[in-house]
């Protein structure tokens, strides 16, 4: 079943007495939710009964705290859970109609909410409601759900647990569902739980430990009969492939992943994740891969994230031609998208919304595993996580007994449902650069890390490239925390090293699925008279600032141009570039020659729809790496003042009499990667609080 072994009781009995009801619901949802083998993210839900204090009359009423809709137990804070009156709850029967009438009763929920709690109750709270029982888990494990997506569920379910654990056919969630549950409870007093059909699992008990740890009890039990009933057995109907190495499979899903970004991601732009492990591999490399994929998910969580089915990429691993397998791309992805439109056009209603994006979510290739694309790095992840979890499923059911996947008429149903479609239209708008990967040389020092920030606060995902591992682990620690560990990834990276900026590049491929915004920006700079400069001194200002800037552009516009979804290069150059300086020739050299190369490559990429454009800072010192040590010393000596005077000289130096600060930088750098630049390339900004002889013209 994937991940091997028993679940874990984690429950902690004192810390459990410091807590009060919700408090112990939270912390039982908290605990269920962290392992993927009880329920994957977001899905599943669970609820507690508990005695209030109604605002209103002051009496003590019951209370029901249930996930609020779109939550996730794993993380979820009390205020994600949704407060319902249960009287009132119970009340709606009386006005309920039948099946058709399920999606009015969700529209009742608000009027039954306690506390003015403004978290919506999701569409499983009757489910919960009408359960007779304090407590209530409903959890989607993988090998529960074996068991319910197998042709004879409900005589493994038997088999399995007996009278403890009833079943009940498949039934999209709802008010109906609630009301099966509750009848089912009524006529099975001693049961614990029930297995819904293609679904998942529900238990109670009046005890908050109690409902914890029969869940634990229950998923076990299916977890230990599986390894027996498959000991031995050929998964999958046995393997017809085989596994490339660790760096064949990565070097390739480096060359797939901006491919398909690219044919997938014209009109949205998606993000990419690759997964490899071994539960993966094994379904791969399969005989029965194609047979199995063809079927599509059960679970409903299951294919909302990764729709119903996945799109397989044939790949010979006796003779790996990833050529051909591109070659192919357009084709393959052209009939996705026609079987989606059939599946669509067959299974539509006169009400139903408008056709969403066609392509696949799922790409599965034998030796080298799965690719999974979003809007967004977090959403691409936990959709291949998903879709591992529907390979367990598979594997359990398939092994025991026969695998069925959710009909497509009921798959529609829900995943055109007009409630999920009110839940997408009440998302929030996407932020500027949602969809993009920047990778920012020069990422941890002070220019770099505030463009990080500025560039990750607008929705995009980023890379950062520095030489100094220390400051790069720092940073990349702080932005995990701030943006998730979803948005950044580090690699160390030496500009002026081919072969380093070639890796560093097919890591970003592989992490995100390509690159869309180059900043370079790592720097280094150096004073002296031109007759005390050294040959090493100028071939190191030459090295990293300009043939560092060409290695990593040069790079940049392959990726790009294989995408073909246009680009985005941002050159941090400086006011020297433009504007000569005493006893700096080989900086000041190696900056105009950045500007240069900037302007070549505006017009080499403008074709491909890649804007090129600079921005020339002056005197940023905070923060900054280059400004600690020698080269702060050389420019207060060569200006003839204090160190500790210098920022205040370039203040006063400056027309504007302002200090320029990175993030003053890495607001034009945000406008020159951002839509609202659109038009523009080969364009210099100047952010250097005015200075006459660094005018562009």
């Amino acid at each position: 079943m994937g991940q091997t072994g028993l679940l874990d009781n984690r429950w902690d009995d004192a810390y459990a007495a410091t807590l009060d009801e919700p408090g112990k619901l939270l912390y039982r949802s908290n605990l269920l939710g962290a392992d993927k083998r009880i329920t994957n993210y977001g899905g599943g839900n669970t609820s507690a009964k508990v005695l209030e204090t109604d605002p209103l009359t002051g009496e003590k009423v019951r209370v029901m705290w249930v996930k609020g809709s779109g939550g996730d137990v794993g993380t979820i804070k009390l205020d994600g859970f949704a407060t319902l009156y249960l009287d009132k709850l119970e009340a709606l029967k009386s006005i309920y109609k039948g099946v058709e009438d399920e999606d009015r009763m969700v529209g009742f929920l608000p009027h039954c909410t306690f506390n003015l709690n403004p978290r919506a109750a999701s569409i499983d709270t009757p489910l919960h409601g009408f359960v007779p029982f304090d407590h209530v888990d409903h959890m989607h494990p993988d090998a529960i759900i074996a068991i319910a997506a197998s042709k004879n569920s409900k005589e493994l379910t038997q088999q399995i647990f007996g009278a403890d654990i009833g079943w009940l056919p498949w039934r999209r969630p709802g008010f109906q569902l609630g009301l099966d549950l509750e009848a089912f409870v009524k006529a099975n007093p001693t049961a614990k739980g029930v297995v819904l059909e293609s679904h998942g699992l529900f238990t109670w008990d009046n005890d908050a430990k109690a409902c914890y740890e029969l869940t634990l009890e229950i998923i076990n039990k299916a977890i230990t009969w599986f390894a027996k009933e498959t000991e031995g057995k050929t998964i999958f109907g046995g393997a017809i492939a085989k596994s490339l190495s660790v760096e064949e499979r990565r070097a390739i899903a480096a060359r797939l992943m901006p491919e398909i970004r690219g044919h997938i991601g014209r009109d949205e732009r998606k993000l990419g994740h690759f997964d490899d492990q071994e539960a993966v591999l094994e379904f791969v490399n399969s005989k029965d891969l194609k047979p199995l994929g063809a079927l599509g998910t059960s679970c409903p969580d299951h294919f909302l994230r990764t729709k119903i089915r996945p799109l397989i990429l044939d790949l010979d691993t006796a003779n790996p031609d990833v050529d051909a397998l591109l070659a192919g791309l357009d084709q393959a992805l052209a009939d996705y998208r026609a079987d989606y439109v059939r599946y669509y056009e067959a299974c539509k209603h006169d009400n139903s919304p408008k056709i969403r994006d066609p392509n696949p979510v799922i790409f599965l290739i034998p030796g080298v595993g799965l690719l999974s694309f979003a809007k967004d790095k977090a959403t691409a992840r936990i959709a291949g996580e998903f879709y591992v979890n529907a390979i367990n499923v598979m594997r359990g059911a398939s092994t025991v007994s026969e695998y069925q996947g959710l009909p497509e008429q009921e798959a529609f149903d829900i995943e055109y449902w007009l409630l999920e479609e009110a839940k997408l239209q009440r998302m929030p708008k996407p932020k500027s650069l949602a969809g993009r990967v920047a990778f920012i040389t020069g990422g941890a020092g002070g220019i770099g890390r505030a463009t990080a920030e500025r560039l990750a606060n607008e929705g995009a995902c980023v890379v950062l490239a520095d030489i100094d591992e220390a400051a790069l682990e720092v940073t990349k620690g702080d932005f995990e925390k701030r943006f998730s560990a979803d948005a950044v990834r580090s690699v160390k990276l030496d500009v002026t090293k081919e072969d380093t900026v070639l890796s560093a590049f097919t890591q970003a491929s592989v992490e995100f699925g390509g690159v869309d915004i180059l900043v370079s920006n790592a720097g280094i700079a150096s004073s002296a008279p031109v007759e005390e400069t050294t040959l090493a001194m100028w071939n190191k200002n030459i090295d990293i600032l300009a043939t560092g800037y060409f290695l990593v552009s040069r790079e940049a516009f392959r990726l790009f141009r294989r995408q073909n979804i246009g680009g985005n290069v941002v050159f941090v150059a400086s006011k020297n570039g433009l504007a000569s300086s005493p006893n700096a020739s080989a900086y000041c050299t190696a900056k105009a020659a950045e500007i240069h190369l900037a302007r070549c490559l505006a017009l080499e990429g403008a074709d491909a729809g890649i804007r090129v454009n600079t921005v020339n800072p002056d005197a940023v010192l905070r923060g900054s790496k280059i400004w600690n040590g020698e080269w702060r010393e050389q420019r207060a000596a060569s200006s003839k003042i204090e160190v500790t005077d210098l920022e205040e000289h370039y203040r006063k130096r400056s027309m504007l009499k302002l200090n320029v600060l990175p993030e003053d930088i890495a607001e034009a750098i945000y406008f020159l990667t951002s839509d609202a630049s659109a038009k523009s390339t080969g364009n210099i900004i100047n952010v250097d609080a005015g200075n006459a002889q660094s005018f562009t013209r």
